[in-house]
């Protein structure tokens, strides 16, 4: 077990699986109490199991993020249980797919509600209850967010959004010692990636496309999460991090 997080309390939303999971897996491995939120209680379970057989603390709130008053309160309990709230990681989202002109309103505020509506509600209440001892907050954005996306434009925006909330955040919170950064994932495999990487010839003109040339894995996002959180980032607010293999750093990729 490492020290890290010693003492911290940290949330974790999308906690049941993918960068979630790992980043609450890690978190704990570090000595931090996690609070593990998503809409079903056995995936939930199923990684506390993990923490706790490692020797690591851990709770479940089951929360809908889309639902204001469910996952501002699950936020709340579990900071008045444990008499803090040091970290906050706003992973949770959701998506539709398809063409602008074939997307209906409904599918339209669909992308949204979760990532961006949660990504607030969970902002500013981790504001409120970081403010007397200060605290660190990581917003999961997406590299959607740094460019078009064809047949993800509502993902694409709502991605964008988080990235420029985010930096508002962190000059409010800066005052009060509360740092709010973002962590930008490419292509990760992810549950909710799999069904991009469904067969080999797929998967491999998804890693041409990447600088390093492979998809990349929920720990190596989670290690990203783990440093933003941790005190050895104590002057870093405001940033956003691209996790991503190198993609969002070429103009273009020359295919061999």
């Amino acid at each position: 077990m490492g020290i890290r997080l010693q003492g911290k309390v940290a949330f974790i939303s999308g906690a049941g699986s993918g960068i979630g999971a790992a980043t609450a897996l890690r978190f704990a491995e570090e000595g931090a109490l996690v609070v593990l939120c998503g809409r079903r209680i056995e995936p939930l379970e199923a990684v506390a199991a993990k923490i706790r057989d490692a020797g690591g603390r851990a709770e479940c709130a089951v929360a809908d993020v889309s639902n204001e008053a469910a996952y501002v309160g699950a936020i709340s309990a579990a900071a008045e249980r444990n008499g803090r709230l040091d970290i906050l990681v706003n992973n949770a989202m959701a998506y539709s797919w398809g063409a602008i002109d074939s997307t209906s309103t409904a599918d339209w505020h669909s992308n949204f509600t979760t990532t961006v509506d949660g990504t607030f509600w969970g902002t500013r209440t981790a504001m409120g209850l970081m403010r007397a001892q200060g605290g660190s907050i990581i917003n999961i954005a997406s590299i959607c967010g740094l460019f078009g996306t064809p047949w993800m434009a509502g993902y694409s925006a709502a991605k964008a959004a988080v990235i420029n909330f985010s930096r508002a955040a962190a000059s409010e919170g800066a005052s009060h010692n509360i740092r709010c950064n973002v962590v930008i994932p490419g292509v990760v495999e992810t549950p909710a990636t799999a069904g991009m990487l469904t067969d080999d010839k797929t998967r491999t003109n998804t890693e041409k496309l990447i600088p390093l040339k492979r998809v990349g894995q929920p720990l190596e996002v989670a290690n990203a999460i783990l440093f933003l959180a941790s005190d050895e980032a104590s002057y870093i607010t405001g940033a956003s991090l691209p996790v991503d293999g190198g993609r969002s750093s070429e103009l273009y990729t020359v295919l061999e």
